[in-house]
């Protein structure tokens, strides 16, 4: 009874800490991804659980739908004013893009499902404590991440969606004696009067709302990338730590130098597999990413200049913190692109740098399928056709500065 009540408390206890791991790389993802209904659910759960998953879904694309329809009938049919339009674009294209992104996380549950499965199944199989302390750095890095990503993208939406309209207050009509407050996205007056009370605040509520939810999804589609990344990253410091001890072993690892040789390609086809899964899952939403951010960082910019110049001090800040938190947003995607495709590269280094010169003759022979398996890395793109990395962060950058230049010289 002692031993069995022993045996229990070890399972216990390593259970306890098996999902403290899992939690510590994708909890705070999770919180991001699952109000918004883009959480992949589990594949036993009710009827009802997943009815309601699908309202929460139906309810997403009806505020964002919202937002779009009824400014975008307000800027085509009633705006007439070249700048007006121009500061109306920006916020309509930012909603498209956090519709095309919401619309393609939908689209990738399963993937994102069998990526989370791959990161449960590592923690659960991790026994070494050098390896969990790579893994647990590696976790704490990608945290601070959407730590950063979330705080600079609702600081923009606090003052976008707050700020500018308590700097502004309630306005008069011109034609009619009431105060109402101006709508963030306006409405078309062909579809109904947004200045009458109460429907002028319960609309204005549903902005904010809405709102909220397009700067989730950003937040959303930055967490999982830093998630999934990072991950991949920890794996492949794990594997370079394998290879460190291939020829001399370890304590948790095999006396036969075959079977270790069969351990590290095995843990690098695991790797190199959810990568590929990685890069599926995100291509489309980093494609989206990186057009739209080129073309709201050139809007943002011009903006600030006109805001500032026009001496509206409360607009000029909000559309810079806009602009630093889509900014940082691009970055971190090229960023942890570059992390990914330099650890791939440590790993083919790490592989021909150890002592394999010191294996007996039939046993170097397998380790050539390592190195040559270690120099074909595996690159997150945006939509296959531009590589994520700093370089492409710094061409973001400098052709949304173009169009700056041409945009101003135009207007």
């Amino acid at each position: 009874m002692k031993k069995l009540t022993t045996n229990d408390a070890s399972n216990f206890a390593t259970n306890h800490e098996y999902k403290r791991n899992v939690n510590l790389s994708i909890q705070w993802s999770r919180w991001i991804l699952k109000p918004i209904g883009v959480w992949p659910h589990s594949t036993r759960i009710s009827l009802i659980e997943k009815y309601f998953h699908w309202l929460i879904n139906v309810i997403c694309y009806s505020l964002l739908i919202y937002l779009l329809l009824p400014c975008s009938l307000y800027l085509v049919l009633e705006v007439k004013d070249v700048y007006y339009r121009i500061k109306l674009f920006g916020p309509l294209s930012f909603c498209v893009m956090a519709i095309l992104k919401y619309h393609l996380l939908i689209l990738h549950e399963e993937d994102i499902r069998e990526c989370i499965d791959r990161i449960e199944w590592d923690w659960k199989n991790i026994t070494f404590v050098k390896d969990k302390e790579i893994m647990i750095a590696n976790a704490n890095f990608g945290r601070r991440l959407i730590v950063i990503s979330a705080f600079f993208m609702y600081s923009g939406f606090a003052f976008y969606y707050i700020a500018i309209p308590i700097s502004v207050g309630k306005v008069t009509a011109a034609d009619v004696n009431l105060t109402y407050i101006p709508m963030v996205y306006p409405f078309s007056r062909f579809m109904m009067d947004t200045r009458v009370s109460p429907s002028n605040e319960i609309l204005f509520s549903f902005q904010v709302l809405a709102g909220a939810l397009m700067h989730s999804i950003t937040s959303a589609a930055c967490s999982l990338a830093a998630v999934l990344a990072v991950h991949a990253c920890g794996q492949m410091e794990v594997l370079i730590n394998w290879l460190k001890h291939l020829i001399e072993g370890r304590s948790d690892m095999s006396n036969c130098v075959e079977q270790r040789i069969a351990e590290i390609i095995d843990q690098h086809v695991r790797i190199l597999k959810f990568l590929t899964l990685t890069e599926r899952t995100l291509q489309q939403v980093s494609f989206v990413e990186f057009l739209g951010c080129m073309l709201n960082i050139c809007l943002l910019g011009y903006y600030v200049i006109m805001e500032w110049s026009s001496s509206h001090l409360t607009s000029a800040v909000t559309y810079f913190i806009l602009l630093v938190s889509l900014t940082f947003n691009i970055f971190i995607f090229c960023y942890i692109g570059e992390l990914v495709a330099e650890q791939c590269q440590k790993v083919g280094i790490m592989s021909y740098m150890i002592d394999w010169y010191r294996l007996p003759e039939n046993k170097k022979l397998s380790f050539v399928l390592i190195i040559a398996m270690a120099n074909s890395s595996i690159k997150l793109t945006a939509g296959n056709m531009s590589e994520l990395c700093l370089t492409t962060f710094g061409d973001v950058v400098k052709t949304a500065v173009a169009f700056l230049n041409v945009l101003r010289t135009l207007t």
